[in-house]
């Protein structure tokens, strides 16, 4: 029969595990709130132009279309084209088919933000958003596409 207040080997080593993973918990929390501690704010939502305003931009509409919106916008920071779609799927498709354009691209829930590095990064300090980039391809044509030298980690001849 076991006395009431005995503990075992390896209780300690148990309970310093619980405790650390409980501020380990505690720790997530408070930075997962609103503000992730980088000064980017959660990712905007809203129409073109909701999340024009939010920018502070004044949207030339480009496409005004059920499934993609898209208008060119200039601030301070620059130029870009904000796109909003009606689907995720379509959104993806149309960053998928950019992608080979190369550029960045600002992308939240059903909108997208295409400019260079600089304007995208002060862009994402007002709408959030996540950051991806693409370098441009090349059919290996020909023309003015630029060097063929090398592409996709594979060298030339």
């Amino acid at each position: 029969m076991t006395q009431r207040g005995t503990r075992r080997p390896g209780d300690a080593r148990r309970l310093a595990a619980v405790v650390a993973g409980c501020v380990g918990l505690a720790l997530l929390g408070a930075c997962s709130g609103g503000g992730d501690g980088t000064g980017v704010p959660p990712t905007a939502t809203g129409t073109l132009e909701e999340l024009a305003a939010q920018a502070h931009c004044e949207p030339k509409l480009q496409t005004d279309a059920q499934e993609l919106r898209q208008a060119n916008c200039t601030t301070d920071d620059g130029r870009y084209v904000l796109a909003t779609f009606a689907t995720d799927r379509g959104q993806r498709e149309w960053i998928n088919e950019a992608n080979d354009y190369g550029g960045s691209y600002l992308v939240g829930r059903r909108w997208v933000a295409v400019s260079d590095a600089a304007v995208i990064a002060a862009l994402r300090g007002r709408l959030g958003g996540t950051v991806e980039t693409a370098s441009p391809h090349h059919s290996g044509s020909g023309g003015s596409g630029g060097s063929e030298a090398v592409h996709s980690g594979h060298r030339g001849s």
